[in-house]
């Protein structure tokens, strides 16, 4: 079981619109609603998987209401932690030429009774836990450490836990040594303060977030494929997309490919390359099947090509 903590919750709406026009009335195409945070999309994909999951988050209000239902609909488990504060609702405008543009409220103060009962939840939950994801951005009324916090209890209680998140969230959730981080490269470029350029400046970075105490970085590197660095080596994995259809949602489905197939080593960056490169051919946050995975046109080597330029390089 795969248990996911997402302290940021979200109703999300996505209308699809022929063009954005500001200041017009503009008449939406299409319309859907999903539970939304990164956590969640941890357990969407790994319930996707035909794996358990159950999703740890606060919920308050009636958008809380639906994003419990609707991960029911999708077979999984939720451990709710009620809030006074309403979960936060985000909008997303997708529009023909595929330009998304994304509105993301606030979201809920918490109080200190609720992020300690948030904490209570995960330890809780996390007894048949194989990994804990922690993942996405922290809600008023939990300070940077709070995930630094989580991770030294989950390390007390013996289980092992994946971070994804960013800026002083990530750095000071370092000296808690998590088991993985997965940052983009935009996320691995702000934690070490320089710009990334190629494939070498990318593999420096992670082994400078190892030195400040995480045991193994996967970093997603966009297009240009997904790193993975740890005291076992380091490896690169790229995929062969013909068509990207839609990024949302990428980022995640990886990390829970990466942690149904175990967690460590090139067969599980394998796995996450495979699961990136089916969600982007996927529209909106859809999350892939096995049957939508290829695993045929995954490479993964330890002949790291430190020369290759970024496609999308982080100044």
């Amino acid at each position: 079981m795969i248990l996911t903590v997402t302290p940021n919750p979200s109703l999300d709406r996505t209308y699809e619109v022929p063009s954005l026009d500001r200041g017009e009335v503009i008449r939406a195409a299409g319309e859907r609603m999903d539970p939304g945070g990164k956590g969640v999309n941890v357990s969407r994909a790994v319930a996707a998987a035909g794996q358990r999951t159950v999703a740890v988050l606060p919920l308050g209000g009636a958008p809380g209401a639906l994003v419990a239902d609707l991960l029911h609909q999708q077979g999984i488990e939720v451990a709710p932690v009620p809030v006074a504060g309403a979960t936060r609702s985000n909008i997303a405008l997708a529009e023909a030429d595929g330009v998304l543009t994304k509105i993301n409220a606030p979201g809920p103060h918490l109080t200190d009774a609720e992020r300690e009962l948030l904490l209570e939840t995960v330890r809780q939950q996390s007894r048949d836990a194989s990994w804990i994801a922690c993942c996405g951005s922290l809600p008023r009324g939990l300070a940077p450490d709070w995930y630094a916090d989580l991770v030294a209890r989950t390390h007390a209680a013996g289980a092992r836990i994946a971070l994804d998140t960013s800026g002083p969230a990530l750095l000071a959730a370092l000296r808690e040594r998590p088991d993985v981080v997965k940052p983009n490269a935009e996320e691995l470029s702000e934690a070490v303060g320089r710009p990334l350029a190629t494939v070498a400046d990318a593999v420096k970075a992670a082994e400078e977030l190892r030195e400040m105490g995480a045991r193994a970085v996967l970093a997603s590197l966009g297009a240009d494929g997904q790193l993975l660095v740890s005291d076992q080596g380091a490896w690169f994995g790229s995929a062969r997309v013909d068509a990207v259809r839609s990024n949302v949602g990428a980022g995640d489905s990886s990390l829970a490919g990466f942690l149904i197939a175990g967690g460590s080593g090139p067969e599980a960056l394998a796995s996450a390359v495979a699961h990136g490169a089916a969600a982007v051919r996927l529209p909106g946050s859809v999350m892939p099947t096995p049957a939508d995975l290829d695993p045929a046109a995954v490479t993964v080597t330890a002949d790291l090509p430190v020369d290759r330029a970024l496609t999308e390089p982080v100044s």
